[in-house]
């Protein structure tokens, strides 16, 4: 199934990176896109249970979905998950 999910503190290909790479870690989780334009990360997932892994590491990493709470330490981690992205491409 694929589905997409809009979340905060996407802000550059940085961000992208790192979403993406962390994201293909995730068993099941096939054809990940980021797009930054409108802050959404679409992917295929097999079951619900997929789909609530990659909102979690989603959120983890500081990018959580709109409907979550984004606070100052989560906009922090997005922050260095973004740099990371960087350094990392």
């Amino acid at each position: 199934m694929k589905t997409s999910i809009i979340v905060q503190n996407l802000k550059c290909g940085g961000c992208a990176h790192t979403i993406t790479s962390k994201l293909a870690e995730i068993e099941n989780i096939t054809n990940i896109i980021v797009h930054t334009d409108d802050s959404k990360v679409s992917f295929n997932y097999i079951n619900e249970a997929d789909a609530l892994a990659v909102k979690n590491k989603l959120k983890s990493l500081g990018y959580p979905s709109i409907e979550d709470h984004n606070n100052l330490a989560t906009k922090a981690k997005s922050f260095v998950s973004c740099a990371t992205g960087k350094f990392t491409k």
